[in-house]
């Protein structure tokens, strides 16, 4: 079977930079009762101004955006082990959000608050540069086939706004189980002059596992089956 044609593959790649790809999912009914009853607590509406982030919060406290954060799962545990820390996610799969509004609200969960809208516009409208302390963008869609290559969400110019984002020594984290993926990663985080590899002791660049990143249960899937994951912490200078 062929794939169908992509009308943008037969014109140059001219798109606004976005941070997602919306696709189909339902929202069960204890995610929507999660939306309904911790939504007003840790949802915050988009408004193209800048943010309030110690309103938003209620404390003054490092900020790390995380990018895409799937189920919440992973986002859940590292909020939990790094308490000091606020944590501005973006998500605009509706389950997702749903998701992680329930772990929010269950387990108490309080320096969380979420934007279920493009990170894009949240960084470009909402965010001052030299603002952020922490980026992660964990398992990004690697969009395998060579001509979708294009659609990937690391590339040089999105690069470049998350790293005028950053304050000095703020730091970038990136996770993929897609080597290929991996090695465009490094290449175009290496190529942005705002940015410096915090690796420095192995010829490959890519970073140890940071302990607060935890497995996925589809990470730990793919190891037992061989496969790799490579994680690359970038800061800037």
């Amino acid at each position: 079977m062929t794939d169908t044609p992509d009308p943008s593959d037969a014109v140059p790649f001219r798109r606004v930079i976005k941070s997602y790809v919306l696709r189909a999912g339902r929202t069960g009914p204890g995610q929507q009762r999660a939306y309904e009853q911790f939504g007003p607590r840790f949802l915050l509406p988009y408004r193209p101004e800048p943010l309030d982030t110690t309103a938003a919060f209620g404390r003054s406290a490092p900020l790390i955006m995380e990018i895409g954060f799937g189920m919440g799962g992973a986002t859940a545990h590292i909020a939990q082990v790094r308490p000091d820390d606020n944590f501005l996610c973006c998500e605009v799969h509706e389950p997702g959000v749903g998701a992680l509004l329930k772990l929010c609200g269950e387990q108490g969960i309080e320096n969380i608050r979420i934007f279920r809208h493009d990170a894009v516009e949240v960084l470009d409208h909402m965010l001052p540069e030299q603002s952020l302390d922490g980026v992660h963008i964990f398992f990004p869609d690697p969009w395998h086939k060579t001509r979708h290559h294009k659609r990937r969400l690391i590339q040089g110019p999105f690069v470049q706004r998350l790293a005028r984002h950053l304050k000095p020594d703020g730091y970038l984290h990136l996770a993929t189980d897609w080597e290929p993926y991996a090695q465009q990663m490094l290449e175009v985080l290496s190529a942005e002059p705002l940015l410096v590899n915090t690796v420095t002791s192995n010829s490959s660049g890519f970073a140890p596992k940071p302990a607060y990143r935890p497995l996925t249960k589809f990470e730990n899937r793919g190891l037992k089956l061989g496969h790799g994951v490579w994680d690359l912490v970038f800061k800037r200078r």
